[in-house]
């Protein structure tokens, strides 16, 4: 369900999000919208991504989720509505690549959180999902792929 974990080293990285807070049973009413949302902020700004797109979750979500729909980007945009530039952090993490359904996901979570805990490592509260390949991709789910990373203390 996951490939090897690792542990590395990101880079800093500018890019525009769009905050939410939402109850966890309606996330899939929110995430489309949303991303459509970040994504016209940047076409009015003639501002393409610099990478896939990705969701930074504040806590393990659980009834609700307190989340940032991201996009990377080179350089820094104009805030434009509910969309505002970031700075994505520098920092070193544990990564895996989960494959299939987003359905599955939490199991593929659960899968990387019961190796991180084997190693002893130490998390921080916050983590972030990059949608490698999704549905926009291709309608097979078995060849969806969603980079899995947790920031370790």
């Amino acid at each position: 369900m996951i490939e090897t974990p690792q542990i590395t080293q990101t880079a800093e990285q500018h890019y525009a999000f769009l905050h939410l807070t939402v109850p966890s049973s309606e996330i899939r009413n929110f995430m489309g919208p949303g991303l459509m949302e970040v994504k016209a902020a940047l076409a009015a700004q003639g501002v393409e991504a610099a990478g896939p797109w990705f969701t930074h979750h504040f806590h393990v979500p659980v009834t609700t989720f307190n989340f940032e729909i991201c996009i990377p980007v080179a350089a820094p945009i104009s805030p434009a509505g509910r969309v505002w530039a970031g700075v994505w952090p520098a920092m070193k993490v544990a990564r895996t690549v989960y494959s299939g359904d987003y359905a599955k996901l939490g199991a593929g979570w659960g899968e990387f959180e019961q190796w991180i805990a084997g190693q002893g490592l130490a998390e921080a509260p916050d983590l972030w999902e990059r949608y490698l390949a999704g549905p926009e991709s291709s309608q097979d789910p078995t060849e969806w792929r969603t980079e899995l990373n947790r920031p370790l203390l």
